[in-house]
C-alpha cells in the first residue's frame, strides 16, 4: 500500500513523476480548453443553436465527471490495496490516447458520438490524474510537497504551450492554405494523442511503484474491499477534520475554477468574437502565465503556507470574473485571461499540496481518491450551472460567467475555516 515518505526521492524520478503533467495538459488545453469545446458548439452541434449546443457540452463534461466521481476513491482504494497504481495508470493513459484519437473522425452533425468519446476520454484522463497524484506522497517528504507539486504544475503548463504550439502553427498553415476548421481540428486531436502517448514514456520506465500488495482476504473481491476502505475513510471524517473542511471548500471553488476552464474558449468565440487562431493564441499566452504563476507561488507555499496561497488565488479569481462580465473590448479580456492564469497555476498546485499535506499514512490513494472526488463533483455542478443559464436565458453567456463569481466567494468563506498546521498534525498523528 503506499505510503508517506521522509526522503525526497531521486531528480530523474521526480521529473518522470512530473512529466506525466507534461505529457496529459495537451489534453485539457487542446480538447477541454482551447479548440475542441468551442468546435462542438460552433460546427459539430452547430445545428441545434449556441445556447442548446453549449448545454450539451456542459452535460457531456459532466456525465464524464459524474462517472469518475463514482469510480475514483474506488480506484484509489484498490490501487493501495493491490499495489498496482502505475498499472491503473498506464491503463488509463492508453484510454485516453485511443478515445482522443478516435475524436478525429467526427463532424458537423456527429452529436452523440462526439459526446460518447469526449466522455469516456475525460473519464480515462480524471482517473490519470488522481492516480499520478497518489503518487506524490511517496516521491516527497511533507516540507517540500508544495514545491514538487508546484514542479509538475508548471511542466505541465510548458506541455500544453508546446502542444498548444504545435497545433498554431497547423492551424496557420492550414487557414493560409484555404482549409476550415473542419478540415484542421482533427488533426489538432491526432496531435494530443501523440504527444500525451510519447510524452508519457518516462513516467513509465522511470517512475518506481513503491506501495506493497497486501494478501486479499479470501472471498472478498478488490470492489468490495475498496468500498470498505472508502466506508473506513468516511467513518474517520472527524478525525481529519480540517481535510474534510478543505475538500468542502474545494468542492465549491472548484466549481468555479472548472466553469472557466471547460468553457474559455466558448465565451472568447461567442461572446467576444474570436477566431479558432485568436482563442489558441490567447490560450498559449495563458499557459505561459499560468507556468509562472505555479513556479512563483509554488516557491512561496512552503514558507507562507498553501492555505494563504490559496486565499490570495481565490481573490484574484473573483476578480478576473467579475471584470470579465464588464469587459466589452479584446484588451480587457485578454487582461482577464492573464489573470486567470496566474490564479490557475497556483489554486489548482496549492490544492493537490493540502491534499498531500493533510492525508494520513497508508491512505494516500484514498485521500487522493477523496480530492479526486471533490473536484468531479465540481466539474458536474459548475459547467452544467453555466450551461442550464445559457440555455434558459437563450444564448446569455454573460449571465451564466457572472455566476461563477458566486463559487468564489463561497469557496473563499470555507477556505477560512481551515487550520493548516492543525491538519498536518493529524495526519501525522
Amino acid at each position: 500500500m503506499s505510503n508517506i515518505t521522509t526522503v525526497l526521492a531521486p531528480r530523474r524520478e521526480i521529473f518522470a513523476w512530473a512529466m506525466f503533467d507534461f505529457a496529459n495538459s495537451g489534453y485539457t488545453t487542446v480538447v477541454l480548453t482551447a479548440i475542441f469545446n468551442a468546435y462542438f458548439v460552433s460546427v459539430i452541434a452547430a445545428e441545434s443553436g449556441s445556447g442548446n449546443a453549449t448545454l450539451l457540452w456542459t452535460i457531456a463534461i459532466a456525465t464524464a465527471n459524474g462517472l469518475v466521481l463514482l469510480s475514483a476513491p474506488v480506484i484509489g482504494a484498490i490501487a493501495d490495496y493491490s499495489g498496482a497504481k502505475k498499472r491503473f495508470l498506464f491503463v488509463s493513459t492508453v484510454a485516453c490516447v485511443t478515445f482522443t484519437s478516435l475524436l478525429a473522425f467526427t463532424g458537423p452533425g456527429d452529436i452523440a458520438l462526439a459526446m460518447v468519446l469526449v466522455i469516456l476520454s475525460s473519464m480515462a484522463f480524471f482517473s490519470g490524474e488522481n492516480l499520478i497524484a497518489a503518487f506524490l506522497p511517496e516521491i516527497s517528504p511533507q516540507n517540500h510537497m508544495g514545491r514538487i507539486s508546484a514542479y509538475g504544475w508548471t511542466l505541465g503548463y510548458v506541455g500544453g504551450l508546446l502542444v498548444l504550439g504545435l497545433c498554431l502553427a497547423y492551424v496557420s498553415f492550414a487557414e493560409a492554405a484555404g482549409h476550415s476548421a473542419q478540415d484542421y481540428v482533427p488533426v489538432t486531436l491526432l496531435i494530443v494523442a501523440a504527444c500525451f502517448g510519447l510524452a508519457s514514456l518516462p513516467t513509465f520506465l522511470v517512475l518506481k511503484e513503491r506501495a506493497t500488495a497486501r494478501t486479499r482476504p479470501a472471498g472478498q473481491s478488490y470492489l468490495a474491499i475498496g468500498f470498505g476502505r472508502l466506508r473506513h475513510t468516511w467513518q474517520h471524517a472527524r478525525r481529519y477534520q480540517d481535510l474534510f473542511h478543505f475538500l468542502l471548500a474545494l468542492t465549491v471553488f472548484q466549481c468555479g475554477i472548472n466553469t472557466v476552464v471547460i468553457l474559455a474558449a466558448v465565451y472568447a468565440q461567442e461572446v467576444m468574437g474570436f477566431t479558432t487562431r485568436d482563442t489558441i493564441t490567447l490560450i498559449l499566452v495563458v499557459n505561459i502565465t499560468a507556468a509562472i504563476g505555479a513556479h512563483v507561488f509554488g516557491r512561496l507555499q512552503d514558507s507562507l503556507g498553501s492555505r494563504r496561497i490559496l486565499i490570495l488565488t481565490l481573490l484574484v479569481w473573483l476578480g478576473a470574473s467579475l471584470l470579465a462580465f464588464f469587459a466589452t473590448d479584446r484588451l480587457t479580456f485578454w487582461l482577464v485571461a492573464n489573470l486567470v492564469g496566474i490564479a490557475l497555476g497556483s489554486s489548482q498546485s496549492a490544492s493537490r499540496a493540502l491534499v498531500g499535506l493533510f492525508s494520513p499514512p497508508r491512505h494516500s490513494g484514498e485521500f487522493f481518491g477523496l480530492w479526486g472526488l471533490a473536484t468531479k463533483l465540481a466539474a458536474i455542478i459548475g459547467p452544467l450551472s453555466y450551461g442550464f443559464i445559457t440555455w434558459a436565458s437563450h444564448g446569455n453567456q454573460r449571465l451564466a460567467l457572472l455566476s461563477t463569481s458566486l463559487f468564489f466567494v463561497l469557496g473563499l468563506l470555507l477556505l477560512l475555516r481551515v487550520d493548516e498546521q492543525r491538519g498536518i498534525a493529524a495526519a501525522r498523528a
